[in-house]
């Protein structure tokens, strides 16, 4: 069996999601660790253009976006399950709400510029500038629309008191009851939160969301080796990818098996990935890849969010 593999960096929020999602599932899995702005060679090479952070690689297999890496995690192993039977849906759904909505109020008030000069005061201004210019591009062409930190204040309230009331109506632990896929995708906005002095006390003054939190993190990382990312383009030049899922191909916009296609995320991030499309499930694209650092790979999105065009 081919080692979980996963491309990251320690201060994003969507990789602190997908470690937690390791160590919920007591997963254990090599790290490599990839710089937190473009350019990132290694990884592209890998993805095809991708840039999202993390990206989860099974030796010719790369999965793009955390959406489907807790799928991908859930075939891996079964138990615990990040979507309970009977609550697929309602716990998707809600992932999908804090993934989008939770982490923007999350990014606009981590960037205002209070926290912003705690978050970085040892770097560099040229660093500092660096790093929003790309974040600016980050979040260009794409459907996401920047929220205003004065927004972002004055809405903030009223997600934290939904979520401290729902805490405290349930009669365990975790949003749901037991653990699920709703509970890290609430919680990686909220531990961004936690990085400084100034936007900590956005989740310190909720007491059962706080409480929660720290159960959420108590899951931990699961057990991590470090990996050179030439070593894990060698992994993929020497593997085969999987094969395919045993699902009907469903393109209802007339797309084929076999045709050149570009995948793009749609909210931000929407560098297109060029490749010959072999797979369009009802959760999951698959397209084949050739790279001469990576060799042939099939690189991995999730269907809901991502848009797919004739090339």
């Amino acid at each position: 069996m081919s080692e979980l593999i996963l491309h990251h960096y320690p201060a994003s929020p969507f990789a602190e999601k997908a470690r937690l999602l390791l160590g919920f599932k007591g997963l254990s899995w090599r790290s490599v660790h990839i710089p937190s702005m473009m350019p990132k060679p290694d990884l592209t090479a890998l993805t095809g253009g991708y840039r999202k952070t993390p990206v989860l690689q099974i030796g010719a297999d790369v999965y793009c976006d955390t959406a489907l890496i807790a799928r991908r995690l859930e075939q891996e192993k079964a138990s615990p399950a990040l979507f309970p039977e009977g609550r697929e849906m309602i716990t998707a759904s809600f992932a999908a709400w804090a993934d989008s909505v939770v982490f923007q109020h999350a990014v606009s008030l981590v960037f205002q510029p209070e926290s912003v000069a705690v978050r970085f005061a040892k770097l560099p201004p040229e660093v500092i500038k660096t790093f929003i210019s790309d974040r600016a591009g980050l979040f260009s062409g794409g459907t996401t629309t920047r929220l205003s930190a004065e927004q972002a204040k004055h809405q903030w309230p009223t997600i934290m008191a939904r979520l401290e009331q729902q805490l405290q109506r349930e009669e365990g632990d975790f949003l749901l009851g037991d653990p699920s896929i709703a509970d890290f995708a609430m919680a990686h906005p909220l531990w961004f939160l936690k990085g400084t002095a100034v936007t900590a006390p956005l989740v310190d003054a909720y007491p059962a969301a706080s409480a929660w939190l720290a159960r959420v993190l108590g899951f931990g990382h699961g057990a991590s080796n470090a990996m050179s990312s030439e070593e894990a383009l060698e992994v993929a030049r020497n593997a085969t990818p999987a094969a395919l899922p045993d699902e009907s191909f469903e393109a209802p916009n007339g797309f084929t098996k076999g045709q050149q296609v570009a995948i793009a995320a749609t909210d931000y991030g929407v560098d297109p990935v060029v490749g010959e499309l072999l797979f369009a499930g009802c959760e999951e694209l698959i397209l084949r890849r050739e790279d001469a650092l990576g060799g042939v790979v099939h690189v991995h999105f999730p269907r809901f969010g991502f848009r797919i065009e004739a090339v």
